[in-house]
Formats: C-alpha cells, structure tokens, sequence
C-alpha cells in the first residue's frame, strides 16, 4: 500500500521520539537514574530489542493467544518467528539463565533501560512504544529485595523532585493459596455475569485476576464486592506481606494496601506495587515478584522480583507538578570564527579544547561576530573565544568575558590552561 504523500513524513501512531528540544528532560531522568542505580549498588544490563517469539509465549503459559496479539512477530530468513522486546523481565531472565549470571553475582541486582513495543490500543498513557528505567533483583526470595526494588524506585522519583508520591501494594499469593482464591473469584463473578463486560466474562475460564484489573466503568460496582486474595492467603505469603509492609513502613514511606492490585501474568506472584505522582492519573512505576517465571522459560524456579518506571509518563508527572529539568552540564565555552582562514586553525584549537574535558560550542555558519555572539549569549554561555585573521598570523586568542565584557588575548599554547583556569 502506497503512502500518501502528504503522511510519509509522519512518525506512526503510538511511537515516541526524543527531540532536541526534550533532551534536558531524557538527561535529568538518565543522569538520576545512573545515581540512584550506583547508590543501590544495581549492575547495568541490557538485552536485545529481538528476542524468539516463543520466549515471550512460554511466559505467557495458559494465556498464550491473548498475549500473542500484543506481540510484534518477525519472521527470518532461516523459517524462525522473532519478535520485538515485549517487556523487560523475560529478556533479562533469559539472559541470566544462558549465561549462568548466578556465578556473577548472587542475588544478581541490575538496572536496565531502554525502549519496548507491543500491539495495542492506542489511549492517553497506553502506546505502543514505551520507555523504561527498571531495577531486578535475582536469585533471592527474602522480602529484604522487595523492599529494596521499592525503595529504589522511590529514591528516583524523590531526585526528579517529584512530590506526594502514593505507594499502593498488594499481594497475588502463590501455588498454594491462588488457586483457591480463584475458584472463588469465578464463583462469584459468574452470578455477575450480565452485570460485567464481555471481555471479563471471556477471562472468567481463564485467568481471573485479570478481572481485578479491569478498567471498565460497567465492572467496578461488581468489581468492589468481590473476594479480595488477603482472606485466603496461606502462612508464607501471609508473611511474606507483613514483612514488606513493615519495611516499607521502617524507612518512612506512605502506602495503601490494595487488595485488588493484583497480576495480569501467571508467573507473577506475592509483592505487587503501583506507584502514583498526583494529579497524574496512572501509575509511573510498577513492580511485582515473579519466581515462576524462570520455570516458565524452562530453567528452575528463581526467586526475581523486580519494578519500573515509565519514562514518558514520569515526565508528563514532572509536567503536571511544573517540575523543570535541571541536568547536570560540564560549563561549555563559545568558540567565535570569523574568516575562512581561521576555520582551519579554530577546528584544531577546538578538538584540543574537547580532548581536555572542554565542551565547545560553535556556529560557524554565522558569518559575523555579532552574530556568533548573540548565540552565545541566548546559550547563557560565559566565556566565548574569539579567533579571527589577525589571531591565526599572531598565534594568539582572544578570550571574551561574557558577563562583564573583557577581553584578554592569550596564546594559543597556552589556551587550554587558560580556559580551565576561568571555567574552575
């Protein structure tokens, strides 16, 4: 099908870019999330943004066909169906099982960020690109990790100033106290069944905790008279939630506990969490345990658990609280040319500026110094150098005071000491 051309130059729908003007947003967050990362002692991990399609539908298990259509499947040359990273955790427990990252470090604790894609409707914070900045622990099944993720994630948001966050956590039990808890849930929403949506009826025979985290408007009388999961929980989870509870409460952070926070994913189990920044509506990061996931994938059970931010919707927080990025910059100096001679000489001057640790600006398509300085000057930039005919034949620079207006020449031998000496 041909595009019209009036379209071609229109990024799809459902996609994000990151555009000059929005970069001092993407450094804030990068530039806090490798901090944060370090100070809680997380190794940098990345993985693919191909993975086997069937990795993805092992994880899905019983819930293979829905989960399939939000899959973007390619197929190779060699007859095998690839598909585009759907979630982080599936990779990244992948990776840790191939290449025995238990040997490395146990438990293993990562961070990771990147871009991820899956087919589905497009609405206000759902797309079908997004960006994560998420933090898993691996290898471990003490509550200690669940708190740690927890607090990590706070600790980023608290750095990008983002105020009144609301913790709520939840519970999905396990092996031995779900399946009970959901014969109940389909016990009752089948008395409900013509007061609930046709897609909550189709999950009934399937898996559903999923009808918990219908957001149809239809469902939510049925859905708050429901079962909740905390009466049939067995002694471990029981545990297990308490223990959380009291370290979430130990370092001084507000939640709610929502019983009907509960997973859309089988493998997932115990901890889950949502993590709001009013008056954004949604969630800007979510978490959950998923120790049968690595079973899933056809490895052992692996205690892992793990959270996320959402980039693109921590920043529309950050909008909403009229946060302005502030990101980390190294000073940066101006360099003027005027004159095709000085071009030649100013592109070595610069690249020994830029060797040294300088970061260098320059607009040399500007041909006049009045020009090049009003730049300089838009740029808040404090110190310009400035290079012209004269300077190149005496070996010299001039270097220009942006706020107060003097000007000193220095050679140019001389100039990289200079500048470090000002910018210092």
């Amino acid at each position: 099908m041909k595009i019209p051309r009036e379209t071609l130059f229109e990024r799809p729908n459902g996609v994000s870019e990151i555009l000059p003007k929005d970069q001092e947003w993407r450094k804030v967050i990068w530039q806090t999330g490798q901090m944060v990362s370090e100070l809680h002692d997380f190794y940098f991990m990345e993985t693919p943004l191909l993975e086997q399609a069937e990795l993805f539908e092992s994880a899905a298990g019983s819930l293979k066909e829905d989960f399939g259509k939000q899959l973007y499947v390619i197929k190779n040359r060699e007859g095998g169906r690839l598909a585009l990273r759907f979630n982080s955790y599936v990779p990244i427990l992948r990776s840790y099982l191939e290449h025995r990252l238990a040997y490395f470090a146990s438990p293993l604790k990562v961070y990771h960020t990147g871009s991820f894609l899956r087919q589905i409707k497009i609405k206000p914070g759902f797309n079908r690109q997004f960006r994560v900045w998420g933090f898993e622990v691996i290898g471990e099944a003490d509550s200690i990790y669940d708190g740690e993720v927890i607090l990590a994630i706070i600790d980023f948001l608290k750095a990008l100033k983002l105020k009144n966050l609301v913790l709520k956590i939840g519970t999905a039990g396990c092996r031995v106290c779900r399946p009970g808890f959901a014969q109940k849930l389909r016990n009752y929403y089948r008395n409900h069944k013509d007061e609930i949506c046709r897609n909550c009826v189709k999950n009934l025979d399937g898996n559903p905790m999923l009808l918990a985290a219908c957001p149809e408007e239809k469902c939510r009388p049925v859905k708050e008279k429901a079962p909740i999961i905390l009466d049939y929980l067995c002694q471990s989870c029981n545990n297990h939630l308490k223990a959380v509870l009291e370290l979430v409460e130990d370092n001084g952070i507000a939640y709610e506990p929502n019983p009907y926070l509960l997973p859309t994913d089988n493998f997932m189990n115990r901890t889950v969490f949502e993590i709001f920044a009013p008056p954004f509506e949604l969630p800007v990061a979510t978490g959950s345990r998923y120790d049968y996931l690595a079973e899933a994938l056809g490895g052992r059970v692996t205690p892992s658990v793990g959270g996320a931010l959402g980039i693109e919707r921590v920043i529309e927080a950050m909008k909403r609280q009229e946060i302005v990025p502030h990101a980390k910059s190294k000073p940066k100096v101006f360099f003027v040319v005027i004159g095709d001679q000085a071009k030649k000489s100013a592109l070595k001057l610069m690249n020994q500026l830029r060797s040294s640790g300088v970061a260098v600006v320059e607009v040399v398509g500007k041909k006049t110094l009045k020009a090049q300085l009003k730049i300089a000057e838009r740029m808040n930039i404090t110190l310009a150098l400035l290079l012209g005919q004269k300077e190149v034949f005496e070996g010299t620079v001039m270097i220009r005071d942006m706020v107060s207006g003097v000007q000193e020449t220095v050679l140019t031998e001389k100039l990289v000491e200079e500048v470090k000496k000002r910018l210092h």
